[in-house]
Parts: structure tokens; sequence; C-alpha cells
């Protein structure tokens, strides 16, 4: 995670579960479905998961809650004060970033995160990929849900649309943050050594999910 984008989320921590529910209108669509997302990564990973930016926890929660050991990393102090009152005690939420974490414990067979992929420059997200494999077993996978477009023409008609709607927010979002292309995700997926299948979850977000081949 972009240790840069940290303030912002210091300043969006206390809100964020309102967002995520759908209640700011800027932020509705890029939410739909949201329960469902965190489901669909929980169906796909396996039982010991490595988790990024978890935020205020919803997606620990469902993970653990599906009988999966959690391995949870927050750079955020705030983010993860919240997420505590939320999972068990005996859960250890972890000071790191996607780039930066300490040593899971165990074997990993998943790494997981929603809404975060988006804050390592593409240069970023190939090196953190390549640190992913080197740690999974053959057939272990790394599952993201993020803001992604198939174009970036496609990437400039949902900030021209946004200025449009007056979202603001959410342009000034889409404008700073490095939300990638699916082409080339695919294309660093493979570079790392995984099999790489996408899914549209809204008109925002899609779930990538790599497997690594060998």
């Amino acid at each position: 995670m972009g240790r840069e984008f940290l303030d912002i989320f210091t300043d969006w921590s206390s809100d964020y579960d309102d967002f995520v529910e759908g209640k700011d209108p800027e932020y509705q669509a890029v939410f739909k479905g949201y329960t469902t997302i965190l489901k669909e990564i929980v169906r796909r990973s396996g039982l010991n998961v490595l988790e990024f930016g978890i935020g205020t926890g919803n997606l620990t929660q469902e993970l653990i809650l599906a009988g999966k050991w959690v391995f949870p990393v927050e750079p955020s102090e705030e983010m993860r004060k919240l997420a505590k009152t939320k999972l068990p005690n005996e859960i250890v939420i972890y000071d790191g970033d996607m780039q930066q974490y300490p040593s899971p414990t165990r074997q990993l067979d998943t790494i997981v995160s929603s809404y975060v992929f988006h804050h390592l420059t593409d240069r970023e997200k190939s090196l953190a990929l390549k640190d992913y494999a080197s740690q999974l077993e053959v057939g272990g996978k790394v599952i993201f849900a993020d803001t992604m477009f198939e174009s970036l023409a496609m990437n400039d008609q949902a900030i021209a649309q946004a200025k449009q709607k007056q979202f603001y927010a959410l342009a000034e979002d889409l404008e700073r943050e490095y939300y990638p292309l699916i082409p080339t995700v695919k294309e660093l997926f493979e570079q790392a050594g995984f099999k790489v299948s996408f899914h549209q979850m809204n008109e925002y977000v899609w779930i990538v999910e790599g497997t690594k081949l060998s």
C-alpha cells in the first residue's frame, strides 16, 4: 500500500464503513455489491491467508467466519483500532503495507486485498507480485478486488463522468491514485509467474485472480 496515501485513510477511517455501505452518493457505484465482492474473495481463497490493507476489518471478518487463518496487515493506526473492535481478541493486526510487512507465521496459500492494489505504481505492482510469488507454493493464489479499467480511454471516461455528475471527490481520487489498466495487470501477473483471470463485479471493480504456475 502506498504510504503516500496514508493521511487520506487516517482522515477517512471513521467514515469508511458508511462509504462501503453506499451512504455517500459519489462512491455508491464504486462500492455497489460490496458484501458480494468480499464473499467472492473468501470463496476463492484457501485456508492460510495474508490480507493487505484490511481497513476496518470487513474482509478479515468474513475470512475468519469462513474458517480461514488470516495474517492481517494494515498501515493506518486508526484503521487498525477500528478493525480490532470487530475481530476476535486473539487476532493480531500487523503494521505494514503491500511492500513492507512482517513475515507471515504460516505457509501461505492465498494473498488477498480489497480496494488496495491501486495504491502502488505499476513498477511497485510488478515488484510486489514477484515477492508474493516467492512466498506461495505452486497453485497458491493472489486474489485482489479493485477498481480497474479495460483501457486508458475508459479510465478517462470515468473521470469525465464523475466531473459531469459533480462528483469531484471521486474524480480527484481517480486522477490522483494509480488505478491499473487490465492489460497491464495481466502482463504483470504473468511476468511474476501467475496464470491470471478477471471477473467484473460492478462498474468499477474487478476481481483479479492469479494462480502460481511453477
